[in-house]
Order: structure tokens, then sequence, then C-alpha cells
């Protein structure tokens, strides 16, 4: 059967060539389309119409003892602090026990000193909530180490913190990638230095907070509620799915995370939690101290007694395990001389710098 092009009518052609100019679009931008479209509506009928999240739930635990049955205790993850102020939260005689409605715990990047100052003039002032608003409000800001300049962004950052003691500073590189090991960061702090917080604030340093309707909203929460509990707000965003693009800097692959939609989560820029739930997230980022990191446990009969993993044994499995499950390393440390003998080994060996990826100094002593 052939097609008679005579009949074939002006604006069937204009059709035909609108559909292939279309069909040509969508293949040319098939991945933005994809990114933009076709995977929120993938993602929006998981979690709307499947709502399947029971496999992020079913395992999820969190205690707040932190010594375990079998006698171990947790440490803290953390990184060592290079600016610190411990007394943030204190009183102005030096003793703890201010009642702090808000901890604000801005993140920011070492070179944005601009963004600092501006905070410090405007929203992130304490005097000024204090002063108009009768509220105590604590700001820090949460800072990694820069990759590039170091030494001359970190003299910089020294002369900044003279000047304004608010800056909290752990040692990690400041990168996109380890902006979890800040939110670890805040928790750890908010835990070990300011307890008493009704509130914490986690912050970016590009955002905008109008102070005093959010104290306002605090005070109501206070007012309308026996104490504040699980409470967490923010916005919220349902149903995103992960980026698949590799050349994006939120790129999640498949083996990753291959389900096609995250479950509920607040946006990163700006979020309230109050004190009881930065509590359970303290707990829940803790490790266990016997747990090696990136390298090896050392070959001792003390060490053998505590440890649960030790990584980089490619050759020599068959000989640590039969040292390390010899009944007679676990006379070593029995009794009150062999403790005491176990204990300065450890101290001795595990707080050495160079074996810092292994276990913590910390386990010298439990």
């Amino acid at each position: 059967m052939f097609m008679n092009f005579r009949r074939i009518h002006k604006c069937q052609v204009v059709q035909l060539l609108t559909a292939c100019m279309m069909l040509c679009v969508v293949m040319v931008s098939w991945e933005e389309l994809d990114h933009h479209v076709v995977s929120h509506m993938r993602s929006y009928t998981y979690r709307y119409l499947v709502n399947s999240y029971d496999f992020l739930n079913s395992n999820f635990n969190l205690t707040s003892n932190r010594h375990r049955k079998d006698g171990s205790t947790n440490v803290l993850l953390t990184y060592p602090y290079l600016i610190n102020h411990p007394g943030k939260c204190a009183r102005g005689d030096g003793k703890s026990g201010d009642d702090v409605l808000l901890l604000l715990f801005v993140k920011s990047s070492p070179e944005n000193f601009e963004r600092r100052q501006a905070i410090r003039d405007t929203w992130g002032n304490e005097r000024f909530v204090w002063s108009k608003l009768g509220a105590t409000v604590r700001m820090v800001f949460a800072l990694g180490v820069d990759a590039k300049q170091r030494s001359r962004v970190q003299r910089a950052l020294l002369q900044e913190d003279q000047t304004f003691r608010d800056l909290i500073q752990q040692d990690f590189l400041d990168t996109f990638h380890n902006l979890t090991a800040k939110l670890i960061t805040q928790f750890h702090w908010v835990h070990d230095y300011c307890p008493q917080a009704r509130f914490l604030m986690s912050a970016d340093d590009d955002i905008f907070v109008h102070m005093p309707n959010l104290v306002k909203y605090l005070r109501q929460l206070l007012r309308n509620k026996s104490g504040v509990k699980d409470f967490w707000v923010g916005h919220v965003h349902r149903g995103s799915p992960p980026v698949r693009r590799k050349e994006s800097k939120y790129h999640i692959p498949y083996d990753l995370y291959p389900w096609p939609s995250y479950p509920d989560y607040t946006a990163g820029a700006g979020y309230v939690v109050s004190g009881d739930v930065a509590a359970k997230i303290y707990q829940a980022t803790q490790e266990h101290v016997y747990f090696s990191g990136e390298g090896k446990a050392l070959y001792h009969p003390c060490i053998y007694d505590h440890m649960i993993t030790s990584h980089g044994h490619a050759t020599d499995v068959r000989s640590l395990w039969q040292a390390a499950t010899d009944p007679a390393v676990y006379g070593k440390s029995r009794g009150f001389m062999g403790n005491l003998y176990c204990t300065t080994v450890r101290a001795m060996m595990l707080c050495r710098p160079y074996y810092q990826n292994s276990y913590s100094c910390m386990a010298a002593f439990t």
C-alpha cells in the first residue's frame, strides 16, 4: 500500500513536523525530563500508593543507656576539636544552668566570614534576642578545615574567634560530602556542652531566620504543653526521589539506595528539634570502642581480650585467629595486677598518634 503524498494537507505536514520536533526534544532532554518529572511521579507513587518504608524501621532501635549488656561502653565517634567553647551555654559566673531556650548551630565554611558576620549583626545577635525578646539564645558556627589554604585560612579563623568566641571547629576537611560530620558535631556538642537547651536549631549560613517569630513560636509550644517531647519541625520533603545523575553532587547510585523514594525528611537548611530528640540522635551516632577504624588492631594479648574487629588482614587472618582465641589470652588481664598491667599496655599502645586509626585511646581504659 502506497501513500499518496498529494493528498497530504499542509496542516498534516505541520502536525507531523511538530511531532518529530517534540520527539527530538524529548530524546535530547530525556535525562532532565526523567529527573524533574518521571522520577518524581515514580517517587510520589511509591510514597503515597505503595508506602513501603518498613525496611527502614524494622531494625531501628535506640537506647539511652551507654552501657551494654556485655559491660562495654560507647564512646563518641568524633574528630578532635581545633576550636571549642565549652562554656558557651554557661551562666555569667561560669557555671552551667542557664535556661537556654534555643541553641543555634550554624553550619558554615571556613572562608565564609562575611556570611557569619552578617548573621552576628542580624538574626544571630544574642544580645538583641535577650534585650528585645527576653530570651536566652546561644549561637555557634560549625566548621571543618579548609582543604586548599589550610594555614592561611586557619590563622584568619583563630583571629576571628578571638574576637567573637563563637566558632566550633573540628579536624575534618570542610567539604560537601563531610556535611554529615558537621551534623554529628552539633548533636555531640549540645550533649556535652549545652544539654540544658530546650531546643536546637540547625541552620545553614545562607538562610534568614525571623528570630522574633521563632522565639514566639517556641514559647507557645512550651506554654501549650507540659514539656515538649519528640519535636522536630521544618520544611518537610515528601516523596522526594534520589538523584541518579552522576554529575550531580547529590548523586545516589542504585547500589547504595535502590528505592525510588526517600522517606519524608526536613530540609537541612533550617530545622528545629527539642532537646530530647537531640539526645536521641546523639545516642544513635555513637560507636563501640573496640570496632577498629581504618587501621589494624595491635598484636598483643591485652588487645585480644577486648577486640571485636580489626582492619587490613589480607595475609595473617589464620595466625591472628590462633593468637586472639588462645585461652591463655584471658589470663593476662585477670586479677588486680593483670588488669593494671593490661591497662598500662593499652594506654601505651592505643594512645600513640600512629594508632589513632585503629582503636580510640579511650579503649585503653575500658
